[in-house]
C-alpha cells in the first residue's frame, strides 16, 4: 500500500478562473470616480451604485471621469444622470477637472 498523503487539490489543474464571474470590487467613496478601469457594459451600474453611496455619505457634488474618446461613455453617463431623480444637475467639469472628459454631478440632499 502507498502511504503518501492525499491532497484536496489537483496540482495538475491549470484551469483559469471564469472571468464572467468576477468578484465584486469595493469602490472607495470619495468625490471622484474614475470609470476607466471598468468595462463599458459595467459603467452605468457602477456609476449608479456610486452615486447612491456618495449621496448617502453626504456628498452634494461629485465628478465622474469617463474620458474624452468619441463621447460614447459621456453620452451613456448623461442619459443615466437625466433619468435619476436624485440628480439635481450635471455639467462638464472645468478644464482643470477634466473638461468634457468628466461630468460634475450635483446631488439632491437626502
Amino acid at each position: 500500500m502507498d502511504d503518501e498523503p492525499v491532497s484536496d487539490t489537483d496540482e495538475t489543474d491549470d484551469e483559469t478562473p471564469d472571468e464572467t464571474h468576477d468578484e465584486p470590487v469595493e469602490i472607495p467613496i470619495t468625490d471622484t470616480l474614475d470609470l476607466h478601469p471598468f468595462r463599458p457594459g459595467e459603467i452605468r451600474d457602477v456609476a449608479s451604485e456610486y452615486l447612491i453611496a456618495a449621496r448617502q455619505h453626504g456628498f452634494r457634488q461629485v465628478r465622474l471621469i469617463h474620458g474624452r474618446g468619441i463621447g460614447m461613455q459621456r453620452e451613456s453617463i448623461r442619459k443615466l444622470l437625466a433619468s435619476l431623480d436624485y440628480v439635481e444637475a450635471f455639467h462638464d467639469a472645468d478644464g482643470s477637472g477634466g473638461g468634457w472628459g468628466a461630468t460634475v454631478v450635483v446631488l439632491r440632499q437626502v
